[in-house]
């Protein structure tokens, strides 16, 4: 088996590296492909991994050349960000300098990461077409529902599966709280990508869900978890984190322009700090994973602080589920069940098939999906409450209006999209945001004249 990763200097991938090696007995690797286009990054992410690529029992290659990555690989990840996370920064300033929320994959931020993203991945798609056309296409790059409608639906991969760790993090969190394995626990989730709710948690005939609504109560707000606990029983459900800038959009915004700086600022600005340290101590494997773990304590302690505000501590049982997994340990069941290591139940962003009625059977959309030795099969949800419809149905044709400005190119769709967006208070101001990503993106833009300028960067 051979892995290809795109974005491999992404500060995900040692993780990645240490849950294969971790792996490896059952998924017998014969060779890690990490692409990336920054060399250097490539090279220093390396140092962290450098002993356990000793003992990995895989070949591991490190490239620039996305066609020598691609050849012959069966699974592909895409994890890349077109522009780095200074373009990341640029999403989030454009709106919020309107008063717009600006967040990396939700609302204008989200709208303007796909815009430069759906022409590169469609362009990697036309590369494996070629180089390895039997793989499997795995995306984990944001928005992730939306490059994964533009792979299955635009491109037509029929081998294309989305992923994300947020309900997986849920379940293990869900699961500490009840004192259970998360294996014992079903997750009836539905919506699309960061716009998801739990609806209930079943253990065999027994609904857990009421029970866990109660100790949220008993705690209090919890960290990584920013809804107040009279909302969530009133809602009856357990939202994802993201739709904390649905129900909160005000606030969020007045909190994000109090703190100073935005999540992408904070994190360009641990980014920097991690790649200097890892500079300074080259050579040094122990120096160099000491300064990583840092980096990831300092980067997890911080999440959704700012836009949330502050809460109480973590019970030490949620504190130890809500640190463990994360985006190698969804990846590798993926990869492990799709390769025939045995069937699982997981939480993706696949092609509706019928899951969800009111949606389009090829609308992109994140609920429990059955997988197996090459088998891919959402499970039905039924029938969702009309508030969340709405909603979700508002977003997906603000999704599909995105992915068709991003495939042709389109200025004027994308207007069209972004004024549809429920957080974008109408069509003149979305006028002037995509105006100014457009002056602000410069080259990476990929609407109008920059286009040709975005897909040729991969």
């Amino acid at each position: 088996m051979k892995i290809t990763i795109l974005g491999g200097a992404g500060v995900r991938t040692p993780l990645l590296v240490q849950a294969l090696v971790a792996r490896q007995p059952r998924l017998e690797l014969r060779e890690l492909a990490l692409m990336d286009t920054d060399g250097e990054r490539l090279g220093l992410i390396g140092g962290i991994t450098a002993p356990l690529e000793a003992r990995a029992g895989f070949a591991v290659t490190r490239t620039t050349d996305a066609r020598a990555a691609l050849a012959g690989a069966d699974f592909v990840l895409t994890t890349f960000r077109v522009g780095g996370m200074e373009a990341r920064v640029v999403d989030e300033r454009v709106p919020l300098a309107h008063g717009v929320l600006g967040q990396e994959t939700t609302g204008p931020g989200g709208f303007a990461m796909a815009v430069r993203s759906i022409p590169v991945l469609l362009q990697y798609i036309e590369r494996m077409r070629e180089l390895c056309p039997a793989a499997w296409l795995i995306n984990f790059a944001n928005p992730a529902g939306m490059m994964a409608e533009a792979a299955a639906r635009v491109a037509g991969w029929p081998r294309t599966v989305g992923i994300c760790d947020a309900p997986s993090g849920m379940l293990r969190v869900i699961a500490a709280a009840a004192g259970l394995p998360a294996a014992a626990l079903y997750l009836d989730y539905f919506g699309l990508n960061h716009l998801g709710w739990v609806r209930s948690v079943r253990c065999g005939g027994q609904d857990l869900l009421p029970r866990l609504l109660a100790l949220l109560r008993q705690i209090g707000r919890l960290p990584g978890f920013p809804f107040d606990p009279g909302f969530v029983s009133a809602l009856g459900m357990i939202p994802n984190e993201y739709l904390y800038y649905y129900y909160y959009a005000r606030r969020a915004v007045e909190r994000i322009l109090a703190a100073g700086r935005t999540r992408g600022e904070q994190v360009l600005a641990l980014n920097g700090q991690l790649f200097a340290a890892l500079r300074q101590r080259a050579g040094d494997p122990e120096g160099m994973a000491a300064a990583y773990a840092g980096y990831l304590r300092e980067r997890g302690e911080s999440y959704m602080a700012a836009e949330s505000g502050p809460a109480g501590p973590l019970p030490p049982q949620l504190l130890a589920a809500a640190a463990s997994g994360g985006y190698a340990e969804v990846a590798l069941d993926l990869v492990e069940a799709l390769a025939g290591g045995g069937d699982r139940i997981m939480v993706l962003n696949v092609p509706n098939r019928g899951a969800i009625p009111a949606l389009d059977e090829a609308d992109v959309v994140e609920v429990p999906v059955h997988v197996g030795a090459g088998l891919v099969q959402p499970l039905a949800v039924g029938a969702v409450p009309p508030h969340c419809l709405g909603l979700m149905l508002q977003v997906k044709a603000y999704e599909r209006l995105t992915i068709a400005a991003a495939v042709e190119g389109s200025p004027a769709l994308a207007r069209q999209a972004l004024a549809l967006h429920p957080l974008v208070p109408g069509v003149d101001l979305a006028d002037k945001i995509v105006a100014e990503y457009g002056e602000r993106h410069g080259a990476l833009w990929g609407l109008g004249p920059s286009r040709e300028e975005v897909v040729s960067r991969t």
